[in-house]
């Protein structure tokens, strides 16, 4: 798919409250709201199908044009309905060039540990400090033939130059445990053979009683 463009053209709104958030919605357009930098809020609603295919990437700066005026802004939080999975709602924070930020950026493993483990992954992203315009969109670390016992710490995944970790160093990504080998009773096991075993004495008492009546 070919890049979109993160030019977006942001028009101003003065209706505000459910029911205009909803009419916009129904016109193909999010409400959003920019503030940072010492500035008032700005409540705008963005182009939909646009922003909608430019936010599935996480931490995205847009270059917007508000009245006329062109500024950054980075992508902050976008809410959206539980069920539908509909943007509802996205706040954007004015950022400059050259200026740092501090994002959480997703964290991936790369590689396969040593053969007989299991690699539980317990953190999902990492809190880093990079500049407005160079944001990392992931951070990959290499799990490759770690044995059982090995552990990946927040200093152990590579940064980007420019970017600084804000994450506790020690904090832990992932650890490699051993696989736990599950005792699986086979059918008509332990259990089976002990009612055969009880079947097999009722019936021999049986047989002597009966040799005795004769």
């Amino acid at each position: 798919m070919a890049d979109v463009s993160k030019h977006i053209e942001a028009e101003p709104r003065e209706a505000f409250g459910k029911g205009a958030a909803r009419k916009l919605r129904a016109a193909g357009k999010i409400p959003a709201v920019i503030y940072g930098h010492g500035t008032q809020p700005r409540h705008v609603s963005l182009p939909g199908h646009q922003v909608s295919l430019l936010v599935r990437k996480a931490n995205q700066v847009l270059e917007l044009v508000v009245a006329g005026q062109q500024e950054l802004a980075l992508v902050k939080d976008v809410q959206k309905d539980p069920v539908r999975q509909v943007i509802e709602h996205i706040d954007l924070v004015v950022v400059r060039r050259g200026e740092k930020v501090t994002v959480d950026v997703p964290v991936h493993l790369e590689g396969e540990a040593a053969a007989g483990t299991q690699v539980n992954q317990d953190t999902m992203s990492l809190t880093i400090e990079a500049e407005a315009t160079n944001i990392p969109e992931s951070l990959t670390v290499s799990i490759e033939g770690l044995e059982a016992g090995s552990h990946v710490l927040a200093r152990d995944v590579a940064l980007p130059a420019g970017t600084s970790l804000v994450t506790d160093p020690e904090h832990l990504v992932a650890n490699i445990v051993g696989e736990v080998a599950l005792d699986v009773e086979p059918e008509g096991g332990a259990e089976g053979e002990a009612v055969e075993e009880g079947e097999s004495t009722e019936a021999e008492a049986g047989e002597a009683e009966a040799a005795e009546g004769e």
